[in-house]
């Protein structure tokens, strides 16, 4: 049985740039959630949740989390669950929509969101950010809003 890795030349185009995603990602993510867990005590899904709460000016919707995170619904509510019990978001009934959640962080999450994400950050520079120049940013950030416009394309 052969046991060399296949080089980029054996391989198609497209399969090599979609290993490329999958490897990125995975690599990516496991060194941040190392990082964010290790100071912060904070798993990469919940700073996830953080990061879109942090940029929102106001408070967003349980449903608008979970369609704009990897997480499922049923993933969102536990994360959400835990925050609200390190006192780091607040939940309040939706004042549109009876049957909603709205969710903020609250003054103490914004301070763990940015010290988490001064860690992220930090943690990200040697392997992304100093690495890549502002096209390559720009480029990867076209590919990510091509592939996800065609998410639910069957």
């Amino acid at each position: 049985m052969a046991t060399r890795k296949l080089t980029q030349a054996e391989m198609s185009e497209a399969d090599y740039a979609f290993y490329g995603l999958v490897w990125a990602g995975t690599v990516l993510t496991e060194r941040v959630d190392r990082a964010l867990t290790r100071a912060h005590d904070l798993p990469v899904s919940w700073f996830e949740v953080l990061l879109w709460l942090a940029n929102s000016t106001e408070p967003v919707a349980a449903s608008v989390l979970g369609n704009s995170t990897m997480l499922s619904r049923s993933q969102v509510s536990r994360v959400l669950d835990n925050l609200q019990s390190r006192g780091v978001v607040t939940r309040t009934p939706s004042r549109t929509d009876a049957r909603s959640v709205e969710v903020a962080l609250t003054p103490e999450g914004r301070r763990l969101f940015e010290e988490a994400d001064a860690t992220r950050r930090a943690c990200l520079a040697p392997v992304f950010t100093d690495v890549l120049d502002q096209r390559d940013l720009e480029a990867l950030g076209a590919v990510w809003r091509k592939l996800k416009a065609h998410k639910d394309v069957q």
